[in-house]
């Protein structure tokens, strides 16, 4: 049981990678406010600034919608996985 504890701890902390989401520069290239983004899309002014300053911890899957409908891209253009070098996280 401590072996599996440790190799499973290992493992979680072995990759390294965090979700960027790109809204602060969509919304820059389009020169759009939070408040914009909020009254556009119906969400939450809450919800936006956490993703503007990409501070949420989740995000609702009819959120990335409304924000991908916005500005007229896809997910991938709004959210992004990238790995970390190792020590930096």
């Amino acid at each position: 049981m401590s072996f599996s504890r440790r190799f499973i701890y290992t493992h979680v902390h072995a990759s390294c990678a965090v979700i960027r989401c790109h809204l602060s520069r969509l919304m820059g290239e389009r020169k759009l406010k939070i408040v914009d983004v909020a009254r556009e899309t119906g969400l939450h002014r809450n919800t936006v600034t956490l993703l503007y300053r990409e501070t949420a911890s989740r995000i609702d899957l009819d959120a990335v919608d409304k924000l991908c409908e916005l500005f007229d891209c896809e997910v991938g253009e709004l959210l992004e996985r990238v790995e970390e070098p190792e020590g930096d996280a």
